[in-house]
């Protein structure tokens, strides 16, 4: 599933790009929407985000795409993979400017562990 932000001044650091701790929470909130929407109903809490790569700096005005794709659907919990692209200001849209592995466990009413529906 795709979605888009656009880099406003109020998310820049000191240095003049992109603050990295947006762009985690970005992913957190984009890969919750998807994992929400392909299982509907259920309850989901982030447990992991592995290998976090800032491959390029971000400026303002860059609109980012997100490219959230399932890598692993296991018994209570669900992986994506999650790249950002820049399509405005990056010279090439296909390159990767960010890139991490999240991960969700199913949860019940009381926050044990759930079994994923449809696993």
């Amino acid at each position: 599933m795709d979605h888009h932000k656009l880099v406003l001044p109020e998310h820049i650091n000191h240095y003049g790009f992109l603050f990295g701790g947006w762009l985690l929470q970005w992913i957190d909130e984009f890969a919750y929407i998807t994992v929400t929407v392909e299982f509907p109903g259920l309850r989901f809490v982030t447990i992991a985000m592995d290998n976090v790569q800032f491959r390029r700096r971000i400026a303002v005005g860059e609109v980012l795409r997100f490219a959230v794709v399932r890598e692993h659907l296991g018994h209570t919990s669900v992986r994506y993979r999650v790249r950002a692209f820049g399509l405005v200001q990056a010279g090439d849209p296909a390159e990767v400017m960010f890139e991490t592995a999240i991960t969700f466990v199913c949860v019940d009413e009381a926050g044990r562990k759930a079994p994923v529906r449809g696993t």
